[in-house]
């Protein structure tokens, strides 16, 4: 049995590393990543070059087959970790009901009732608890809470957890029905940090070459301020000129924002830093790559705090034989 401070986790839906680097701050070990993205197989990759992955559509990983591959068996995994794929929930997309990705969080539980793990976290964006989404998440609560599990989610904004950006986000938390324990969150824990303090010390570097329409924006544009407000029809309202007294806007993976002090879009390492990942992560691809993959992680450091408080409060519960007899999933 796993002591408190030593978990092991099985990572689906995984990018580029994020949630995973989250949980090895936190003392965990990732037994298996699942993931079918070719750049974000390559980053993770190059991060975490220990962790087996299973590179291919979660659809096709059978129960038996992921516990093989993580090396255990139904009722043994401490946490189950996943994001599906948010883009039909975003408020920045469309947001259209009938999107596919938005029934991803079936493979989820699929895995989630045959792994049978004490412990899951999920995680999605804002947006589907709003507006004709919330009858996705209705149901999506009613399936997990039927899989033998207490269940509670909540919107949390990763600028409370040592995330120099805004960036809110759903995370569900259950906990299977035999452990004496509640589901819950962490509490914040302090001062949203700066985007000054996270990457002032960088150079401010040079001006980029885009378009004299796109400088003419920056130029006419406020820090914290949208291009496309300072030039209408000039770029994209996601791309912000970043304003270095508060946390960064949410990063996204279409567009990179822009410097404060001079007209350049953020370098990779500092929209890696701006989303908590150390200076010394390596990205791998495209710039359009990198953003995508930077847009669509969950920063390191909230998963950290969100696992350190399942560590402490949850799977600490965990201390006799007794609690670790997986039932069968409900009916």
């Amino acid at each position: 049995m796993n002591s408190p401070s030593s978990f092991n986790v099985v990572s689906t839906f995984s990018g580029c590393g994020g949630s995973s680097l989250g949980y090895q701050l936190a003392g965990g070990k990732v037994l298996l990543a699942i993931e079918w993205d070719d750049n974000a197989v390559a980053t993770y990759r190059l991060n975490f070059p220990d962790t087996p992955i299973y590179h291919e559509d979660i659809a096709k990983l059978s129960v038996e087959k992921c516990c093989e591959l993580a090396g255990i068996g139904p009722g043994e995994l401490d946490i189950l970790d996943g994001s599906p794929p948010c883009q039909g929930f975003s408020t920045a997309g469309k947001r259209e009901f009938g999107d596919d990705r938005n029934q991803l969080f079936r493979e989820f539980i699929r895995l989630l009732r045959g792994l049978r793990p004490k412990v899951f976290v999920m995680e999605n964006v804002s947006g589907m608890v709003k507006g004709k989404m919330k009858l996705i998440f209705a149901e999506c609560l009613r399936e997990l809470k039927a899989s033998g599990y207490k269940v509670k989610a909540r919107l949390l904004n990763a600028m409370y957890y040592n995330v120099p950006q805004s960036r809110q986000r759903l995370i569900f938390v259950g906990v299977r029905e035999d452990i004496d324990a509640e589901p819950g969150h962490p509490k914040a824990q302090g001062k949203p940090k700066t985007v000054r303090e996270a990457i002032g010390h960088f150079p401010k570097g040079k001006e980029s070459q885009h378009e004299p329409q796109v400088i003419k924006a920056w130029h006419k544009s406020k820090p914290g301020q949208s291009l496309q407000k300072a030039v209408r029809f000039v770029g994209s309202f996601q791309s912000v000129r970043v304003d270095p007294n508060r946390p960064s806007n949410t990063q996204i993976k279409s567009h990179r924002h822009w410097h404060w002090l001079v007209p350049r879009q953020l370098t990779d390492v500092e929209a890696g830093v701006l989303s908590s990942y150390p200076e010394s992560y390596r990205w791998v691809g495209s710039k359009q790559e990198i953003t995508e993959r930077i847009g669509n992680s969950v920063p390191p450091n909230f998963m950290r705090a969100i696992a350190e408080y399942i560590r402490d409060n949850i799977l600490s519960a965990c201390s006799s034989p007794a609690d670790l007899a997986p039932r069968e999933a409900a009916s």
